[in-house]
């Protein structure tokens, strides 16, 4: 047997990080089709399927959507090169991991910024928002951009909150949303929301793999990244706002990414937007059920300290200094064919993170939970009993 071929594992293993989630049998068909040439007509209408599916998922039908062949990390750099400026500054909210590294990211790009302090296990600190505005009298902040989601710590933010921080400063500034891991698995409605740019990935909520990502852009946020910003071309939005298909993508179309995408998007219509919401919310709920049982024995806590700040996408579970996540991790999906996530950050080391996002059903999660308990025991990791028992009698609360 060659090597690159590793024995078959009977059944198959449950994928608990929050990103990549699992891929539904419907998305990996559709992506399987054959490639076709970019003259088909076919092709231009799946890129306006897939536009129009997106503008209603966002609840944004007059913005411009613009697709890449990237992931979170690239269409971070779509907009801050779009909204950068050598006459202005980019504010980015602090709220953990992620608002770190697109701070970073943006730096690199030689781009002013400004931050706000985050405080570890609460969501973004509002107030430390509007001061930073008030103290721009001269309006030179272009943007508060916001992580909704910090994958990383499995907490959400108040959007609305900032929204209204925003407003009772009466600051010109755009209001920027990364969604990557809240979109269809958190409240979102970029419009009723007031939110004028927002960019999100494949690999979450969307239950595809990764390697596309999206930016939809309001009217107003078009015009001032038309008028303000750094020359650039790949990232481009004026570039990109046009019928030519090659222009839309700088090149060549990601077509299977699309394909499943038009699919993905007509699964969670499906569904029914505001039931994938509920299903989200009630297997983040049995997950915390679980763990607040497990914290019992005091070897480990929900890392979220606000009560109002749990993600309906990934639960983190911060342990003892005495514990390995990282080699609990390892058992889990070696023994017991749970896969679930790590720390990153400044968290590495001192969490486990169970995701419960994209097409994930009350099975999955009993069955994630029960491998984690086994892992834990092979690990002689204290936890307090009844765990399962808690996320059961959640499930069976509030279940409809």
């Amino acid at each position: 047997m060659s090597s690159l071929i590793t024995p078959r594992i009977p059944g198959i293993r449950f994928v608990h990080s929050p990103g990549p989630t699992h891929v539904p049998d419907e998305v990996m068909h559709a992506m399987q089709r054959p490639m076709t040439d970019l003259a088909d007509p076919r092709v231009g209408a799946l890129i306006d399927a897939c536009e129009k599916g997106m503008k209603k998922l966002l609840k944004s039908p007059h913005s411009d959507v613009f697709f890449y062949a990237a992931n979170g990390h690239g269409v971070w750099e779509a907009v801050s090169a779009n909204l950068g400026s050598e006459k202005h500054t980019l504010l980015i909210t602090g709220s953990g991991h992620f608002s770190d590294q697109w701070a970073l990211q943006t730096e690199s790009l030689g781009l002013s910024i400004v931050r706000t302090p985050h405080k570890e296990g609460f969501r973004i600190d509002v107030s430390a928002i509007e001061v930073a505005l008030r103290e721009d009298t001269q309006h030179q902040i272009a943007a508060v951009m916001v992580v909704q989601t910090d994958t990383a710590s499995g907490i959400t933010s108040d959007l609305d909150a900032i929204r209204q921080a925003i407003n009772r400063c009466g600051h010109p500034a755009l209001y920027v949303v990364d969604i990557v891991a809240s979109l269809a698995a958190a409240p979102f409605d970029m419009d009723a929301m007031g939110i004028d740019v927002c960019l999100g990935s494949s690999q979450k909520g969307l239950m595809m793999p990764p390697g596309l990502g999206f930016v939809a852009v309001n009217a107003k946020a078009f015009a001032w990244s038309k008028t303000h910003a750094k020359p650039r071309f790949y990232w481009s939005w004026l570039e990109r706002k046009t019928d030519n298909q090659s222009a839309k993508f700088c090149g060549t179309p990601p077509l299977a990414h699309m394909a499943g995408l038009e699919v993905s998007l007509g699964l969670l219509q499906a569904e029914g937007l505001d039931a994938v919401l509920a299903r989200h919310s009630r297997l983040g709920g049995a997950v915390r059920a679980a763990v607040n049982c497990w914290a019992t024995a005091g070897a480990m806590r929900l890392h979220c300290l606000d009560p109002e700040g749990f993600s309906t996408s990934v639960t983190a579970v911060e342990v003892n200094q005495s514990i390995d996540p990282e080699a609990l991790r390892v058992v889990a999906r070696e023994k017991f064919q749970v896969a679930m996530a790590g720390g990153l950050g400044p968290l590495a080391g001192r969490v486990f993170r169970i995701g419960h996002l994209g097409d994930m059903n009350e099975p999955m999660i009993l069955g994630a939970l029960a491998g984690i308990e086994a892992a834990m025991t092979v690990q002689k990791v204290s936890y307090g009993p009844n765990g399962l028992a808690a996320a059961i009698a959640y499930l069976a609360k509030h279940t409809p």
